[in-house]
């Protein structure tokens, strides 16, 4: 269930940023991973490709990179680093 939240939000993220750059498509996203996300590259990609479906960001590229640190204040979360569009 975490996932799917963590899913839930970052896809808003990338719905707001394609469409303030007016968008056709979302051609990559850049994310890291939090170590207590439960998410690793491949886990990532499973979740992204069913939230993406139907949505701008279908078959987006992922840059993916999962933290070690669990400490880190943002260790269960999904960071949208950057969002790659075509206008």
């Amino acid at each position: 269930m975490h996932e799917a939240s963590l899913m839930t939000h970052l896809m808003r993220q990338i719905r707001e940023v394609a469409v303030a750059e007016q968008a056709s498509r979302v051609v990559r996203i850049k994310v890291w991973c939090g170590a207590l996300s439960h998410m690793s590259p491949a886990h990532f990609a499973e979740h992204f490709s069913l939230a993406a479906a139907g949505t701008p960001a279908e078959g987006a590229e992922l840059d993916v990179t999962v933290s070690d640190d669990p400490s880190d204040p943002h260790a269960q979360d999904i960071v949208l680093e950057s969002v790659e569009v075509e206008t």
